[in-house]
């Protein structure tokens, strides 16, 4: 049976509900237009399903979310699942089903703390925060690279620079996460279990980094995340401790999961 035409009006509303959607994850409109190279006033429009886009720009908007011209006529939901790499037919069964549906008593929602040794300096700890979310039965983490890590990097140090995002997956004695910089230019992997605890919220591990050998440079160390859950007040405290540290400032139980005196085997 043919499907029964959508009027302008209809294709207008529903690209516009999907770009609500997929908009979410930028902190702002302007910062979202900014990327899009679209003017905030006609990315609005686009957004209250008031105008549409040129096909050049509808393009632009679909390469840039990783979707298709689907957008027009599908729920954004759809869209996102079906575009997801580690669903396509050929890693579904391999890797796809470990990143769905992760129990939250696997691994819960909210805000962690880490700490690991800094990569660029071995005499030094990092101290930071990660947010872990569900979204479409997938699991999401979001952070910020301390201002002071970039620059000791000789890294840019503004919000764009040092944000980073990921998945989390199952793994068969603890969990994974795969994460990235913008445009893929630094990409870590992050294997973590669970260890004995009073409130039962510490997960140990290690994390490695993509790049070239170097002499001087670690590429593996261990880490530590805290859950700290969303109350505000413990995770304001949390944050005005990320940064560098030294071995003596590091929270008594994160000292001692991570081994700092113990080689990484």
């Amino acid at each position: 049976m043919q499907k029964p035409s959508r009027s302008p009006a209809d294709l207008r509303n529903m690209f516009g509900a999907n770009l609500r959607v997929l908009s979410r994850a930028y902190p702002s409109i302007s910062d979202l237009s900014r990327r899009l190279g679209i003017n905030r006033t006609q990315l609005n429009r686009y957004l209250s399903g008031e105008s549409f886009p040129r096909p050049d720009v509808l393009d632009r908007i679909c390469s840039f979310f990783g979707v298709d011209a689907r957008i027009l006529l599908e729920p954004a939901e759809t869209l996102i699942q079906s575009a997801q790499v580690l669903n396509s037919p050929f890693l579904s069964e391999f890797l796809g089903g470990a990143a769905l549906r992760i129990p939250e008593d696997m691994f819960p929602s909210g805000f962690y703390r880490f700490s690991r040794r800094s990569f660029t300096d071995s005499t030094r700890f990092i101290v930071g925060l990660v947010y872990i979310f569900r979204s479409n039965d997938l699991t999401f983490v979001r952070g910020f690279e301390a201002k002071e890590a970039m620059r000791h990097q000789g890294l840019p140090s503004d919000t764009r620079a040092r944000e980073f995002r990921g998945y989390v997956t199952r793994q068969e004695d603890g969990i994974s996460l795969i994460i990235s910089r913008h445009d893929a230019m630094t990409c870590s992997f992050n294997y973590l279990s669970r260890v004995p605890s009073f409130e039962h919220n510490f997960w140990v591990g290690y994390v490695t980094r993509t790049m070239p050998e170097t002499v001087t440079a670690a590429r593996v160390t261990r880490m530590v995340y805290e859950h700290l859950g969303r109350d505000p007040g413990t995770v304001l405290a949390a944050a005005r401790t990320a940064g560098f540290h030294s071995a003596d400032n590091l929270l008594p139980y994160h000292k001692r999961l991570l081994q700092i005196d113990a080689p990484f085997r």
